[in-house]
C-alpha cells in the first residue's frame, strides 16, 4: 500500500474499526437482494442545477457498481423558466400542463438538451480522489419515447404540451442488459416527427410501469409527503396515498403532481415507489417514504399477530419489519400462512 507507515497504519485502522466492519456486513444482504433489479430515479431541474448535483452522480455511480440496473428520468422546470424570462417570453400553465407555443418549444428544447449534456458529464467523471474513480458509466439515450399532443383541454389548446404514447420497452431493456445507464428526458416525438414537452412524472410513470421496475424513485423538491401538522408519512398505502391527494389541500406542488403518477404506477405493477427530498437524499438524512404496491396480502395482520404473540411470551424471536415481510412474501406476493418455533426446557 502507498503512503508512509503512519498514514497505512491510520487508515488501516479506520478500515477495521468494529462499527464500520458491522456497517459494511450489515449493507451486504441489501446488495444481494437489489443486483439485478430495475430502478427508474425520477427528479426535476432543481436537482441538477444546485450544487448537490455533483453527490447526486456519486449515488448514481454506487447504485450501479452495486448491480443495480438504471433508468434516470430527468425534469427542466427552472431552467425553461430561466429561458423563457431571458427571451422576455411569458409562462403560461393551465392545470398542471405548461401550455407550450411554437417559441416555448424551442425554450424547451434549448433547457433540456443542456441538461442533458450536463448529467452526462458529472456521470463521467473518474479523478482518483474522488468516488468515481476506476469508475466506467456508459449513458445513452434515444427515441424510446413516443409522445401525442394533449390537444384542447378546457377550451385551452396545450400545443406542443404533450403525453406519452408508448414506450419502446424492449429497446431500454436491451440498454440495460449491456449494463449501461439510460437518460431519459422529458421531451419525445411523434411519429409525424413533432416533438412535444412532457410531464416529467408522467415519463417516469410510463416507463416505470412499461419495464415493471422494481423501484420507482421520485426526487422531490420537497420533504415528501407530510399530514395535515406537516409530519413526515414514512409509509403510505395506495388507498391511504389515494385519500392524501383527494384531501391534502397542503401538499407541495410537487407532490401533488407526483402521487397520481406514484399511485397509477403501484397499481400497475411497480414494485415500490419512493417518495424522497433531493436536497436530503443527496446528504443521506432523509428518511424513506414509500407507497406500497396495491396488494391483499395480510402481512400487517400476521404481523401484528407476531407482535401480539411476542408480547405474550408465545413467540420468541422478535424480528425487524422489513425482514419478516420479506420471507412473509411468496413471488406473487401472497401469504399462505406464517410459524415461529421457539425452544423450550421441560
Amino acid at each position: 500500500m502507498p503512503g508512509k507507515p503512519a498514514q497505512r497504519h491510520e487508515m488501516a485502522n479506520d478500515l477495521s474499526s468494529v462499527p464500520f466492519v458491522a456497517w459494511f456486513r450489515s449493507v451486504a444482504p441489501y446488495v444481494n437482494l437489489f443486483r439485478g433489479k430495475t430502478f427508474l430515479v425520477a427528479f426535476g431541474g432543481k436537482a441538477i442545477a444546485g450544487p448537490l448535483a455533483r453527490t447526486l452522480a456519486y449515488d448514481v455511480n454506487l447504485l450501479a457498481a452495486l448491480g443495480v440496473r438504471l433508468v434516470l428520468v430527468h425534469g427542466a422546470r427552472p431552467q425553461i423558466e430561466a429561458l423563457l424570462r431571458e427571451r422576455g417570453l411569458q409562462s403560461v400553465y393551465h392545470g398542471n400542463y405548461r401550455v407550450t407555443d411554437a417559441k416555448a418549444i424551442h425554450c424547451v428544447i434549448d433547457a433540456v438538451g443542456s441538461i442533458y449534456v450536463e448529467i452526462e458529464a458529472l456521470l463521467s467523471q473518474g479523478l482518483a480522489d474522488t468516488p468515481m474513480a476506476n469508475s466506467t458509466i456508459r449513458v445513452v439515450g434515444g427515441n424510446f419515447i413516443t409522445a401525442k399532443p394533449v390537444g384542447v383541454v378546457d377550451g385551452v389548446d396545450l400545443q406542443y404540451s404533450g403525453q406519452v404514447r408508448k414506450i419502446d420497452a424492449e429497446g431500454i431493456r436491451a440498454q440495460l442488459t449491456l449494463g449501461n445507464i439510460v437518460l431519459l428526458s422529458c421531451i419525445g416525438s411523434s411519429p409525424t416527427g413533432e416533438i412535444f414537452n412532457l410531464a416529467m412524472e408522467e415519463v417516469a410513470e410510463a416507463v416505470a410501469t412499461s419495464l415493471l421496475a422494481d423501484k420507482l424513485i421520485f426526487l422531490t423538491d420537497s420533504r415528501g409527503a407530510t399530514d395535515i401538522d406537516g409530519a413526515l408519512l414514512d409509509e403510505l398505502t395506495v388507498e391511504a396515498a389515494e385519500r392524501l391527494i383527494s384531501l391534502g389541500d397542503w401538499l407541495s406542488t410537487d407532490l401533488k403532481r407526483y402521487l397520481p403518477c406514484a399511485v397509477r404506477a403501484s397499481r400497475a405493477g411497480v414494485g415500490r415507489v419512493h417518495l424522497i427530498g433531493w436536497h436530503q437524499f443527496v446528504n443521506q438524512t432523509d428518511r424513506q417514504r414509500l407507497v406500497s404496491r396495491n396488494e391483499s396480502s395480510g402481512e400487517d395482520e400476521l404481523l401484528g399477530l407476531a407482535r401480539t404473540n411476542q408480547a405474550g411470551k408465545t413467540l420468541g424471536a422478535p424480528r425487524a419489519r422489513d425482514d419478516a415481510q420479506e420471507d412473509l412474501r411468496l413471488p406473487k406476493g401472497r401469504v399462505i400462512g406464517c410459524n415461529a418455533y421457539v425452544g423450550t426446557q421441560g
